[in-house]
């Protein structure tokens, strides 16, 4: 294995816009399974990412090319912390916000397979307290777990049915005793199985069914099932372990042109939704399970069975045109049928992010910012996102 740096971190001032960058090659000796990205693509599109970032000041920046499981080109950018002045490195943890929900749905599916649960199981059975839900299309038993992994149950965007945004109001509900209370004021909005609603309370749902039907909490099932026999050894849930704590990448939001440390945090009762993170290395190994790029026989091949992964990326419900074209909903899974391509984002603080791979060439793109707007001085850092999602996915990605 040879190792290539170009543009090693300079001692420059902390700052939005720091000239600070990383860019790390990696050349494997082991051959691919699909065809190596070429130099003059990958160029491109770190050129972009360079570009995005500098130009609308975020403070520092992610982005892995992986091919069969491992990351072959990297590039950091940028400032981990400002004030303990950590540039961006391998090892900064990220927080991946709503790619949390892919490892729920993994979660789910091993019920599934252990014969515990069945996808058109009411939801009920298992969540009581949605009984109190009001359901104007039929009786709350018509919404299954299939539905709510699939964004179709109905139910709310928001895991609040209301938001006065006083500062003194939690940020999320800290205890599932707070989203029961929620429960008389809940209303389904359109008959389960019948569209798309992305809906953050429909997959905390599925979190609390996880810790009913095994009697763990879910930080702990996913924990022992997933990250263990997967090697994800910097992945954790909300607060930042102490061993790990030099590492954390800082969220940061720009107000008035400058940017304010929002600090680490807690998703409290949200964590199967949200609440994931850890190093880009760490997805990388996300991936390759995903795309069957790990060793046969091993710990993380017995994770979960390959027919029931490709499962997950069976069309449930569409979604519209997004993006990057026609855009689908599996089984917690965002799909793109034009091009083959499987992924999710994430958004959570300050803190944006995507996951992108084709499972037939075992391609994938990891990308990761810490920096959003706080007021028009700030940068819109979802429109950063998109942009790139599409520059990486049409130079980087097969099969499209």
């Amino acid at each position: 294995m040879r190792r290539r740096v170009d543009n090693p971190p300079s001692r420059c001032l902390a700052s939005p816009g720091c000239a600070r960058t990383a860019l790390v090659l990696t050349l494997l000796a082991a051959p691919l399974h699909g065809q190596a990205v070429s130099d003059a693509d990958w160029d491109r599109v770190a050129v972009e990412h360079r570009r995005l970032v500098s130009d609308n000041g975020i403070v520092g920046s992610s982005l892995a090319l992986v091919q069969d499981g491992r990351i072959t080109r990297a590039q950091y950018l940028g400032m981990a912390d400002l004030e303990r002045d950590r540039a961006v490195d391998a090892e900064t943890l990220y927080h991946w916000a709503s790619i949390t929900k892919t490892f729920t749905g993994v979660a789910v599916m091993q019920l599934r397979d252990r014969g515990l649960v069945e996808l058109d199981d009411p939801i009920v059975d298992y969540v009581p307290e949605l009984r109190e839900a009001h359901d104007p299309f039929g009786p709350i038993e018509g919404i299954t777990i299939r539905h709510l992994l699939s964004h179709s149950a109905g139910f709310r965007s928001s895991t609040f049915p209301w938001d006065g945004g006083e500062p003194w109001q939690p940020w999320e509900p800290p205890a599932w005793e707070n989203l029961a209370a929620m429960m008389p004021w809940t209303e389904v909005e359109f008959e389960p199985g019948s569209r798309f609603q992305y809906s953050n309370p429909g997959i905390v749902f599925l979190g609390r069914m996880i810790e009913a039907v095994t009697g763990d909490i879910f930080e702990a099932y996913v924990e022992k099932n997933i990250f263990r026999p997967l090697g994800m050894r910097t992945a954790y849930f909300d607060g930042t372990p102490w061993h790990l704590a030099d590492h954390r990448a800082e969220n940061y939001r720009v107000v008035e042109g400058r940017p304010m440390a929002n600090g680490d945090f807690n998703t409290g009762i949200t964590v199967s939704n949200g609440g994931l993170n850890g190093a880009v290395g760490d997805l990388a190994r996300w991936i390759a399970f995903l795309t069957g790029a790990i060793e046969p026989g091993s710990a993380a091949a017995g994770v979960l069975a390959r027919s029931s992964i490709e499962e997950m990326w069976e069309e449930v419900v569409p979604v519209g045109e997004m993006t990057l074209g026609r855009e689908r909903m599996g089984l917690t899974f965002w799909l793109y049928p034009d091009h083959g391509w499987v992924g999710h984002t994430g958004s959570q603080r300050s803190f944006f992010s995507f996951v992108l791979f084709d499972p037939e060439t075992r391609r994938g793109i990891i990308a990761a910012f810490n920096t959003a707007g706080g007021d028009e001085t700030g940068p819109n850092t979802r429109a950063v996102l998109n942009s790139l999602r599409k520059t990486a996915s049409e130079a980087l990605l097969g099969g499209g």
